[in-house]
């Protein structure tokens, strides 16, 4: 199987040439309307990728979820640490540590998107989707990116092959969301041969274990951080207990101890004060491939769901037949499809923005880290909005097995549990709506990547034409005017909010957060209209099956004018007064007009389309 995968992935991995088509920047979705045939969907992946995705979940089904099910109980890493390396042993026979290395280090160097499907696929492995993915993204990807040739030759090929594990040391006691507050310092001997590290790193994935951890510390007096590519034979290392945790117990987290670690200065892992800058490059890489496995989670969730709830008989009938099911089982299965309308078409961006910068004479490591800080943006929106999705996919598949989902003999609590954790880790939704906003305004107001001021003197004049018949050579002229309407409050509300409260606006986070609220419904409606749109004009699906999309479209859209009109709402109460607030409110109504679409019925309608093909297959 290890020549099949690595063979398949060599037919996938892209030659970087001069792009087809040149990709929307990041952010402009908010000022410029894309063509349907210009986005990547799922349907789009070839049979190689597919492959890849299918036998990344066998591997899941037969060495994960089948052993649980046989023992009756999940992986613990206090007990089966064991096994836990093991199976990491066995993910890299198959190539699967080395999705995102070259292949001449002994990866198979997947281009970007198909490690996004990498990451979907690796859902079902529960807390062993975390032990990897710290192996092959934030454990991995500073070397990639940022190591030189001789630090790439030395650790990149362990790491590939599984013979070295790794693990990213980033946060601490003190310091969470603020990464560069971090206390743990790097001194040079006097003989300039090694940093001492000492300090105390908290939460560290892959920690107990781990082989060479990527370690950020302040050197001196320095004004940000440094990174460094640590050994665990150096020395000077100790490990607390192992975390007890609500979920993902399959896997390590441990604190780890520095003191007096002897780093050799050709370890210092990029510039001196350059670390915080990794830090947040390789975040937003974990951003997306996080937001790809939550839709992968969400997958898996209905399916769960549909399987229990058709066989589930009460008062003489499937509990499926009945109206509350099958709204939560339609419910999950369109945040499924929106979230993988989003995930691929952002992965693809970045592919293309990728042989952009190549194509312009950037080296591949610039060229790939440009590219993903290009859609920064999107990557935090596809974080918050996927992970949130999971959870009410994994609260409502549990809500319907009803007491036995409830006990831990069918594993759905443990699912439950371990999807908690997506919205906390690679930066708390929180942080990340506050996040997307502040680089929203940054690359508007500071360096003038993004004309919102000049889209913004176009709102007037939009909002009158509101009255007026909507010109579309489309026959999605209602759609297409609620993701436009969308985008439209978020610009006339955030620049009104601005232009108020100035400086005073950092302060005001309940405000920026329901302003994030409406850019990612923004993003994630027109993801999902190109969607549909590309699948009709293509003819990929027809009839029955294409209807069928089109509704989980519309029923989302139907719902996300109800999310917008609160975060509006209650954005505008919070600090508008006397007659802004009035005809701020009036503007709000006009934009968000009554989508009179019957989504009960739509939904009874998917939930029936599933029931027939026994699994998601939106």
């Amino acid at each position: 199987m290890t020549n099949v995968i690595e063979s398949k992935a060599m037919e996938t991995k892209k030659e970087y040439k001069a792009p087809a088509r040149i990709a929307q920047s990041g952010c402009s979705f908010l000022i410029q309307d894309e063509k349907p045939e210009n986005i990547f969907i799922s349907e789009d992946f070839n049979e190689e990728q597919r492959m890849i995705h299918d036998m990344v979940q066998d591997f899941c089904k037969a060495e994960i979820m089948n052993v649980m099910l046989n023992r009756g109980r999940e992986f613990e890493i206090t007990k089966d640490k064991d096994e836990v390396l093991e199976l990491m042993s066995k993910a890299a026979e198959l190539g699967l540590c080395g999705v995102s290395i070259g292949e001449e280090y002994g990866g198979i160097d997947l281009d970007f998107n198909t490690s996004c499907l990498f990451a979907e696929a690796v859902a079902p492995g529960f807390s062993f989707a975390t032990t990897i993915g710290a192996q092959t993204s934030i454990g991995s990807l500073p070397i990639v990116y940022y190591g030189t040739k001789k630090q790439k030759e030395k650790y990149l090929p362990g790491i590939a092959s599984g013979e070295l594990k790794a693990a990213y040391a980033l946060t601490e006691p003190r310091s969470g969301s603020d990464a560069n507050s971090g206390r743990t310092s790097a001194k040079l001997n006097e003989a300039g041969t090694h940093y001492h590290i000492n300090g105390q790193k908290m939460w560290i994935t892959n920690g107990g274990f781990a082989d060479v951890f990527i370690v950020f510390a302040r050197i001196d007096d320095d004004k940000n951080l440094s990174a460094f590519i640590v050994e665990k034979n150096f020395g000077g290392i100790s490990l607390g207990a192992e975390e007890k945790k609500l979920g993902i117990k399959g896997s390590s987290t441990v604190q780890v101890f520095f003191e007096e670690c002897p780093v050799p200065v050709e370890n210092l892992l990029g510039d001196r004060n350059g670390g915080f800058k990794i830090a947040l490059n390789i975040l937003n890489t974990g951003r997306i491939k996080l937001a790809a496995g939550a839709t992968g989670g969400c997958k898996m969730s209905v399916n769960q769901a549909v399987t229990y709830a058709m066989q589930r008989e009460q008062f003489d009938t499937p509990i499926a037949q009945f109206g509350a099911m099958k709204h939560k089982i339609a419910q999950m299965a369109i945040l499924s499809f929106v979230g993988d309308a989003a995930v691929y078409r952002t992965g693809h961006n970045i592919n293309l923005k990728t042989e952009q910068f190549l194509h312009e004479g950037k080296s591949e490591n610039q060229a790939k880290l440009g590219a993903i800080r290009e859609y920064a943006v999107e990557c935090s929106l596809l974080k918050v909005k996927c992970s949130e999705n999971l959870d009410y996919a994994v609260d409502e598949c549990l809500q319907i097995h009803g007491g036995m989902g409830y006990s831990a003999e069918v594993g759905i609590e443990m699912g439950y549990r371990d999807a908690r954790i997506t919205r906390i880790y690679e930066g708390t939704n929180e942080i990340n709506r506050m996040l997307s906003l502040a680089e929203l305004t940054k690359r508007a107001i500071k360096t003038k990547e993004v004309d919102l001021v000049g889209a913004g003197k176009k709102i007037p004049s939009y909002i009158l034409k509101q009255y007026l018949p909507f010109k579309s050579n489309s026959g999605w002229k209602q759609e297409e005017r609620i993701v436009k309407n969308i985008k439209t409050l978020f610009m006339m509300l955030s620049g009104k909010a601005g232009q108020k409260l100035k400086e005073k606006m950092v302060d005001e986070q309940e405000i920026v957060m329901n302003f994030a609220d409406i850019l990612a419904e923004a993003y994630f409606c027109e993801s999902t209209l190109l969607k549909v749109q590309k699948l009709e004009k293509n003819k990929i699906y027809q009839g029955k099956d294409l209807e069928i999309r089109k509704k989980a479209m519309q029923v989302y859209l139907y719902e996300s004018l109800d999310i917008c009109r609160k975060s509006a709402n209650e954005a505008i109460n919070s600090w508008a007064t006397g007659s802004e607030k009035k005809w701020m409110k009036r503007f709000t109504n006009i934009l968000l007009k009554d989508y009179g679409i019957n989504a009960k019925n739509m939904r009874r309608d998917i939930a029936e389309y599933i029931y027939e093909k026994g699994k998601y297959t939106l």
